[in-house]
């Protein structure tokens, strides 16, 4: 299914329908009162956020929704029928703006998280409705309100607890493989990664996090460089950040400062998240064999080889208590 983070719809509620102009025919009463019904309520849209999706991509087939409009009241006294409410489905952690004015309107972030989006419009009174002391056989009826319109932009942030960052290549992908139910495209070139992978981590006592593995960064990525400014909204929401280093840099201590000073750019609340440096594709060889700084601006320096597996499950630990 094809990665979708963006997308503008436009929405028109359903209209109410018409009040009814009648009376009432009987046998036995041949000049009854006025029996016109109300004209049933425009259907609602609603917006839902649901965990069982993580994509965006259903909405760019069809981004005109329409609700039914109101049964016009009947004599008898019967009400029209209400339109049929939509319900549309997005992930949790979509952001809804106005597509006018750019405000954020609701940010979808619990599961079952439901917002009234564009409201159907009121039936309008059937003439029963305006029968008093002096007017016994009232000839006026409502026509139904008009339901609201709407053009919205929808933008999915990941929900995630830890965010892996790095350059393309750098071992992202296998390492969150290795670690959790993820399955992402591997290759030995750049830029294999083109969406955010979303993995569920498993450790001790049945205990889970989840984690996400964006597209590999490169300098100038906050500017836009590399699509790197919308693929940073994407660790905005984590709790924890990891930076995957790859050993065969010419200079690691290089390579972590761009990415600081990327992610730094980008939203400088970032780089104060709870932090973890890895270096990756290590092998056999620890921090210590390697005589690498046990830290770099106060965030721990580890090293981890996702083929071999040595260090990662000290690596899963040591984020483990940055989570808490």
């Amino acid at each position: 299914m094809k990665f979708v983070d963006h997308v503008t719809i436009e929405l028109k509620a359903g209209d109410g329908g018409n009040g009814c102009v009648a009376f009432l025919r009987e046998r036995f009463r041949p000049k009854g009162g006025p029996s016109g019904g109300d004209g049933g309520h425009g259907g609602n849209i609603y917006i839902q956020a649901t965990t069982n999706l993580s994509t965006l991509s259903d909405l760019i087939y069809n981004k005109h929704y329409k609700a039914n409009r109101g049964e016009n009241g009947k004599g008898k006294n019967m009400h029209g029928k209400n339109g049929d409410d939509i319900f549309i489905s997005v992930p949790t952690g979509t952001i809804i703006k106005d597509f006018d004015t750019k405000q954020v309107i609701v940010d979808l972030v619990d599961n079952g998280e439901k917002i009234l989006i564009a409201k159907g419009g009121n039936g309008g009174f059937g003439n029963a409705r305006f029968k008093t002391q002096k007017i016994v056989a009232p000839r006026t009826a409502n026509e139904g309100k008009k339901g609201e319109g709407k053009k919205i932009e929808l933008e999915l942030k990941v929900l995630a607890d830890v965010g892996l960052v790095g350059f393309p290549n750098a071992g992202k992908s296998t390492f969150i493989k290795t670690i959790s139910n993820a399955k992402p495209k591997i290759a030995d070139y750049p830029f294999t990664t083109l969406t955010p992978n979303l993995g569920i981590v498993r450790y001790a006592d049945y205990k889970t996090f989840v984690i996400a593995d964006i597209p590999g960064l490169i300098k100038g990525a906050s500017k836009g460089k590399g699509l790197g400014n919308i693929f940073l909204k994407h660790i905005e929401r984590t709790k924890v950040l990891v930076y995957m280093i790859d050993l065969n840099d010419d200079s690691y201590n290089e390579s972590f400062n761009v990415l600081f000073d990327e992610l730094k750019s980008h939203d400088k609340e970032l780089v104060k998240k709870p932090s973890l440096i890895l270096l990756t594709k290590s092998d056999s060889l620890t921090v210590e064999d390697l005589d690498i700084e046990k830290s770099l601006k106060g965030i721990s320096v580890a090293s981890i080889s996702s083929i071999s597996k040595q260090g990662v499950k000290d690596a899963i630990l040591m984020i483990v208590d940055l989570i808490k």
